[in-house]
């Protein structure tokens, strides 16, 4: 028989993560204890005891690597990043800390505006060049899939320009990329007074061209106040769903505004952020089976509050999903285990629903069926950490225990770390 290619051995458990968001989280991380995991031909082909290990499974070309009785998981899917990007906006942060809001920095020509200049004056090459150090730093920390969007373009010239970026780095490193269309980030200094023309270059030329070229899988609106409103995000992502794109929404971020509900009506995959989601608004995303994805590093970035309420997520049955929202703004940090971390002392999750939204959860908010989770024939997107219970990862506040990160099966970073308790 063709033997194994690589085997992880001596783990203290493998977390599967099989079950579903219905299920208590606990259940749904699936573990099983002393197992280890076979891959050949980038596929998980064997999760189990050793000794059951069918023979001739293991030959003299096979990796093994030892866990040293630490856990296995999932990598990680980040399901909400802005991670294409150029220019940077410190002097908004040090605004932010002397007390000036983010809303009140966007009235005064700062915010999104800001990174719109530097993202249109950067080629691709330039952009490219920035974003593969984020995304290196993001794979150190587990993440083997990551969502990213546009919307620092906000012409058609430079939205096409960076989904274009997103598809080459997509192949140049190796965090896989889903990109996310998001002309309707902020109309666009030239466009201030003349709304309704913006609106007709998102849906008449913007969108067509990006499904055309096939440079995108969804499609994303801001809904707030200073951004568009809830008409205007049923336009543009009408006009997407015809073309294909499937929709997801900003919403209820800096105020309530019946965004959650939004979601809901339009079949939406995601609703993110839900710092001010209504009750009304977690039973329509839980009727209509829209994910929420929640990005709490955002929250403590921008110094505002509430923190969106997780439990009363997961408790109404919502799917809930976590991501960084990694951007110039509003949430400068790869830093997934930091928002492990403030998923439960913020949002109000357990350490086990904190994990599941940074692995299985957040891969279903991007209709990855097969990832985020270790089940023979997926890919085997696999990471060994330096811990020996997942508990130990929001606890350990931001600190990265990824030792070993595995993406389609090949060892792509290999640390030295303390192993501990």
């Amino acid at each position: 028989m063709e033997t194994l290619e690589l085997l992880i051995r001596n783990t203290s458990e493998v977390l599967t993560v099989e079950g579903s968001p219905q299920q208590p989280a606990e259940q749904a991380l699936t573990p099983q204890p002393n197992a280890c995991v076979g891959v050949r031909r980038g596929k998980v082909w064997y999760v189990g005891s050793e000794g059951a290990l069918p023979p001739g499974a293991v030959g003299p070309s096979t990796r093994v690597l030892d866990a040293h009785g630490q856990f296995v998981g999932p990598g990680f899917v980040d399901p909400h990043t802005h991670a294409v990007f150029a220019g940077e906006r410190a002097a908004e942060f040090d605004l932010r800390c002397q007390g000036a809001t983010y809303l009140q920095i966007a009235q005064a020509g700062g915010g999104i505006v800001n990174t719109v200049r530097a993202t249109r004056f950067a080629s691709e090459e330039d952009l490219i060049r920035l974003a593969l150090p984020r995304l290196q730093l993001m794979l150190e920390y587990g993440v083997t899939t990551a969502e990213v969007k546009s919307g620092y373009g906000l012409s058609l010239q430079d939205e096409l320009k960076m989904l274009r970026v997103v598809q080459r780095l997509s192949a140049l490193q190796p965090v896989e990329l889903v990109p996310t269309l998001m002309c309707a980030h902020a109309v666009p200094e030239e466009y201030r007074e003349w709304r309704e023309p913006y609106l007709d270059l998102c849906i008449q030329e913007i969108i067509p061209a990006v499904a055309e070229q096939g440079l995108a899988r969804f499609c994303d609106v801001f809904v707030e106040q200073g951004a568009f409103t809830p008409s205007e995000a049923r336009r543009v992502l009408g006009a997407a769903q015809k073309r294909g794109l499937r929709p997801r929404l900003h919403v209820d971020q800096l105020t309530s505004g019946g965004g959650a509900e939004l979601a809901a009506e339009l079949g939406a995959a995601t609703a993110d952020h839900l710092e001010h989601v209504s009750d009304a608004g977690i039973q329509a995303l839980a009727q209509a089976g829209v994910t929420a994805v929640l990005v709490p590093t955002s929250t403590l970035f921008l110094r505002v509050r509430p923190y969106a309420p997780g439990r009363k997520l997961r408790d109404a049955g919502v799917n809930v999903a976590l991501g960084t929202n990694l951007n110039p703004g509003s949430g400068m940090s790869e830093n997934l285990p930091l928002a492990l971390g403030l998923a439960c002392l913020e949002n109000g999750l357990t350490a086990a629903e904190a994990y599941w939204a940074a692995t299985r959860g957040a891969a279903l908010a991007l209709g990855l069926n097969t990832y985020g989770r270790i089940t023979v024939g997926d890919p085997a997107n696999l990471v060994i950490f330096s811990c020996s219970n997942y508990r130990h990862l929001p606890y350990h506040l931001g600190i990265n225990h990824a030792r070993i990160v595995i993406k389609d099966g090949h060892v792509v970073i290999e640390q030295e770390k303390a192993l501990c308790a």
